[in-house]
């Protein structure tokens, strides 16, 4: 059923509704049955976790607003239930809501090592990095048990393959054994994404991600490590998150990372009208400000996918934000791009079976 969600139902999770897909035919809305309940009663939604066989997992991207061509998404959906997470509406196309669905029906990619092998080692491979995180986050909690980040982890450090990774889990610490020696190889980098510094505005709009003050944490063993971290202020929402820039630039600095980015919030198709519903339930009194804010940076549309603008929107306030960027980055000598990663080192997989080179 679609509708609002009582509120015992969705404990710790982002969105407060479950508006079934784009695609689906018919429209469905919560009634009153006349039945009295017990808000105690009532079941809180659990998270599920299916497998798909994927034919591929290397996602070739064709922006040129993204530093990077091609990708691998080891989930579709996210437990974190980040409440303004863009990647909400690649649920519809699964016949699943962007709502709560979204972050309670997770698919995870099974034997994903193997097809990502299969893939390096195609004779027509072109070696150039691949991000990992830029849809859903590899480092979510049921990566714990699932390992399917781990598996590609292998096999990209098994050949030398350089990768980027942006998470809020810290759950990466896990994989230091890895990622620690693929940083001698400078064949990684990882992006830990700070929203707020607030620990009780981080729960309501990204429940079930760990603290900022855990992800700092998370950023400074990994400097530790030797990996290079950056430090992203994404997204920055207009007259709530907005005035934490500098101090989230800073705390960064301070934990260890090298390099610094931001992003403005982004509201396409079904993330709209979640974020609306979740400004009037947490923020009513500055709710009207910050879409009018959003709009204003895209041209009176909520949002306006344009390449070169969808990411930072256009006009004063878009400005300003980029200028105190600007200026926080300089004064603190943190860089906004990262140095490029090997790729003269790769060797592709060698599959069971394939004749080994002599050479």
């Amino acid at each position: 059923m679609t509708g609002p969600i009582h509120n015992a139902m969705a404990k710790a999770r982002g969105a407060l509704s479950n508006e079934v897909s784009r695609f689906d035919r018919f429209q469905r809305e919560r009634a009153d049955d006349g039945w009295a309940v017990e808000t105690d009663d009532l079941p809180t939604l659990k998270t599920t976790l299916s497998w798909e066989q994927p034919k591929s997992v290397i996602n070739y991207v064709r922006s040129p607003d993204l530093p990077f061509d091609r990708s691998i998404n080891p989930y579709r959906g996210c437990e974190h239930g980040c409440v303004y997470c863009f990647a909400r509406p690649s649920h519809a196309y699964l016949g699943l809501s962007p709502g709560l669905d979204f972050e309670t029906k997770l698919i995870a990619k099974t034997g994903i090592a193997d097809v990502l092998a299969r893939e390096l080692a195609r004779k027509s491979y072109k070696i150039a990095p691949i991000a990992i995180g830029t849809n859903t986050d590899p480092y979510q909690p049921v990566e714990q048990d699932a390992g399917v980040m781990r598996a590609c982890l292998e096999v990209l450090s098994a050949s030398n393959h350089p990768v980027a990774i942006v998470t809020k889990g810290t759950l990466i610490e896990r994989d230091l054994d890895i990622l620690a020696p693929m940083a001698k190889r400078g064949l990684v980098r990882v992006g830990i994404s700070v929203t707020t510094l607030d620990r009780h505005l981080s729960r309501l709009m990204e429940p079930r991600a760990p603290t900022p003050d855990r992800r700092l944490k998370t950023m400074a063993r990994l400097a530790q490590a030797g990996v290079p971290v950056r430090v992203m202020a994404s997204p920055m929402v207009p007259a709530l998150t907005d005035p934490e820039l500098e101090a989230i630039l800073k705390a960064g600095k301070a934990a260890g990372a090298r390099s610094a980015s931001w992003i403005m919030l982004r509201l396409p198709r079904e993330v709209s009208p979640l974020v609306r519903e979740w400004l009037a339930e947490h923020f009513p009194d500055r709710a009207g400000r910050i879409i009018a804010r959003l709009r204003e940076m895209h041209g009176g549309q909520d949002y306006d996918a344009r390449w070169g603008h969808r990411m930072r929107g256009e006009g004063h306030y878009a400005d300003i934000i980029a200028h105190r960027f600007n200026v926080a980055v300089k004064r603190l000598g943190l860089k906004t791009t990262s140095p490029p990663m090997r790729t003269d080192l790769f060797r592709p997989p060698v599959l069971p079976g394939a004749q080994l080179s002599l050479f």
